[in-house]
Formats: C-alpha cells, sequence, structure tokens
C-alpha cells in the first residue's frame, strides 16, 4: 500500500546533517533536485570529484561545508520552462515518515525557489500517492511520534 503525502512537507538528509529541510511534492518533475552552491568537478587525491556546498548562503542551515561525491554522474533534465540543462545527480538517502530511502538528486541553484529539495515523481513512484489537499504528513507524524 503506498502512503499519502502532502504537495509540501520536511524530510531529514543524513548524510549533510540536515533536519527539517522544506520539500516540494512535485508530479510534474520527473527528477528530485537539491538546492546547491558552488558545484565543480575537481581533483581530490588524484581522482575527479564532484565537490558542492549544500543550500545556499540565505538558507538558515546553510553552513558553508564542502561535501564531495565520487560517484555522481551527468543528467540532462528539463526545467519546467521547458529549458534543458545538464545537472550533476548524485546518490544519497533522504528520511521521510520516519523510513530511510535511498533517492538520487540532481543538484542545482534553487536559492529563488521558496523549496530547496523537489521530490519528482522517479523517487515518489511506487511509494506515495499525493494528497495536494494536505501537507507536511511526515513532519507531524514525526513529532507525534516522539
Amino acid at each position: 500500500m503506498k502512503t499519502v503525502i502532502g504537495r509540501e512537507d520536511k524530510a531529514d538528509f543524513p548524510e549533510f546533517n540536515l533536519e527539517n529541510i522544506a520539500i516540494k511534492i512535485d508530479s510534474g518533475a520527473y527528477t528530485s533536485s537539491l538546492s546547491c552552491s558552488n558545484i565543480k568537478e575537481i581533483r581530490k587525491d588524484g581522482e575527479k570529484v564532484l565537490q558542492y556546498n549544500v543550500l545556499d548562503k540565505k538558507h538558515e542551515q546553510y553552513n558553508s561545508k564542502a561535501f564531495f561525491a565520487r560517484s555522481y554522474n551527468l543528467k540532462k533534465v528539463k526545467s519546467s520552462n521547458g529549458i534543458v540543462e545538464e545537472r550533476y545527480r548524485i546518490a544519497t538517502e533522504i528520511i521521510i515518515f520516519n523510513e530511510r530511502f535511498n533517492i538520487y538528486l540532481t543538484l542545482t541553484e534553487r536559492k529563488s525557489m521558496k523549496f530547496p529539495v523537489l521530490l519528482g515523481r522517479k523517487f515518489l513512484n511506487k511509494k506515495f500517492v499525493i494528497d495536494t489537499a494536505k501537507k507536511n504528513i511526515s513532519h507531524k507524524l514525526k513529532y507525534k511520534n516522539k
């Protein structure tokens, strides 16, 4: 049985030590994305790695810590305005509904957006059904059980 998720919620990202990050549920988007800044390939210990900062300086949980991904790829993503761009994609974990899931996130600057994370249908498929009249179902559940 699929879990009901609302149009927006909050989630944790343990790899980045982030809790209660606002997420937008977007069934119109295929991929999921994370707001990042300073995204670039560099050489570290003789190999190519992806370096990035999670969130942007305006976000209250921004900490200027650089993260590194050894396993990543480029993904073509069509934005809501129809423009196709290449974005780096990483694998990480998300905690939502008190459950840990593997997720692929494309990295993009979303500083002008209200939500630093967008969950697309590739992640939502076979796990969730969206009720657009509701929001923060997982977030409320998290604190109800504490």
